[in-house]
């Protein structure tokens, strides 16, 4: 196989415990990366990469953030899109509805209203801690900023995610990507944007969707890993994405991408 670009997801997918990338997983990108540009895709916060990044020594190359609203190659910011504030106001007051909490995200951002062992769950998985205060003093701050959310997260049971979410789609699906990443959350990004369309931004001269293999788990890498020029899916993916795969690996907790790099690229 001869590709001139590697795409990953991060959570489910590269990463074989729930914050890190294996060592193997390290050998195999350092084997790799001069002849491959090997770039991170995912649906998290800027610092929640970097530390994985610079783990597999790849600094010198783009991440794509909140699956495609926030593009950076270090200090450079290539693209920005975020959530207008109409519809964060109105996803807020359906929220409040059902009781259901909001974690809001702006570059290296992150408000919440209060912890939780959910808000505790993503600081350990993401080595990033959120700010704690009323979401109304966020949307207040960020209307006089004249900025939006590059993602938000709802946090709610698995019941009242069961009722918020088709409502939601309801009156946002237009506007929104919204998918429900677990039984209790739901992911909510801009709809011009996501992973493909990132991709797509960073290709060089020469390079086409062609030249790229994607690995993936879950419903934000199913345009990602359709359209490139080979998707593959880890075992533990979803059935949706493994059926639009062209080929499945092993679970990310038996570094699934890493033994199929290994497998199969060779340099």
């Amino acid at each position: 196989m001869n590709f001139k670009i590697l795409c990953s997801d991060l959570d489910g997918t590269l990463l074989s415990t729930k914050n890190n990338v294996s060592d193997f997983a390290v050998s195999e990108i350092s084997r790799i990366k001069e002849a491959i540009r090997v770039i991170l895709v995912s649906a998290r916060m800027p610092k929640s990469m970097i530390y994985l990044q610079q783990r597999l020594d790849i600094q010198n190359q783009p991440i794509i953030c909140y699956n495609g609203a926030l593009v950076l190659h270090g200090s450079n910011e290539i693209s920005s899109t975020f959530i207008d504030m109409e519809y964060i106001e109105g996803i807020y007051g359906l929220a409040e509805e059902y009781a259901v909490k909001l974690g809001l995200y702006h570059k290296n951002e992150w408000y919440v209203e209060k912890t939780s062992e959910r808000v505790q769950k993503e600081i350990r998985d993401t080595k990033a801690t959120p700010h704690i205060r009323d979401t109304r003093t966020t949307l207040e701050d960020w209307t006089q900023r004249n900025i939006g959310a590059h993602k938000i997260m709802t946090m709610g049971t698995k019941e009242s995610t069961d009722q918020l979410y088709p409502l939601l789609q309801k009156k946002f699906g237009l506007h929104l990507h919204l998918y429900r990443s677990n039984d209790t959350l739901i992911e909510v990004a801009p709809k011009s944007v996501s992973k493909l369309s990132a991709i797509k931004l960073l290709l060089q001269n020469q390079e086409g969707l062609k030249d790229i293999i994607a690995f993936g788990d879950n419903y934000n890498d199913l345009e990602m890993l359709q359209y490139v020029g080979f998707g593959v899916a880890v075992e533990n993916a979803r059935e949706e994405v493994k059926a639009v795969a062209d080929q499945i690996t092993l679970k990310n907790t038996e570094d699934g991408v890493a033994k199929f790099i290994k497998q199969h690229i060779v340099i």
